[in-house]
């Protein structure tokens, strides 16, 4: 396709092919649009355009995303440990908290609720299909 156009415009789209080379790059070690654009040296409008008008690079930078993410969290959670192994208190609890169900957050509710209004028949048809339904009662057949 670039071969029928004048040399002026081959030279652009040799240019911004080595340009979305470089994003994909970047997004791989710094996910953050933004900080890539500086990078580069392109407006954050002409990554969103190019992302619209090309798919290969779309999905080619929803991959170099997917992978910068991965890198930024085995980076953080190497931190993490580090902080653990020299004692730090806070760091040991978000551990614990996020990783051991023994401590993690706890939901208690208590209610005490009184009912005087009597279901309908056909709210109890409704409860007793859906628990048919659910396989938490057996089926009734009509016969």
């Amino acid at each position: 396709m670039s071969e029928h156009l004048p040399s002026p415009y081959k030279a652009v789209i040799v240019r911004q092919d080595k340009q979305k080379e470089l994003v994909v790059e970047q997004l791989k070690k710094t996910p953050i649009i933004q900080i890539v654009c500086e990078k580069v040296g392109i407006s954050r409008a002409t990554f969103y355009r190019w992302k619209q008008d090309d798919l290969v690079f779309a999905d080619a930078i929803d991959r170099a995303i997917f992978m910068g993410v991965e890198l930024i969290n085995d980076m953080a959670e190497s931190q993490l440990l580090a902080a653990i192994r020299d004692q730090n208190m806070t760091a040991i609890i978000f551990w614990l908290k996020h990783r051991h169900r023994s401590y993690g957050t706890r939901v208690s509710l208590d209610a005490n609720l009184r009912v005087d209004k009597q279901l309908t028949d056909e709210e109890q048809e409704t409860i007793r299909r859906a628990l048919e339904l659910a396989k938490l009662i057996p089926e009734q057949t009509d016969l």
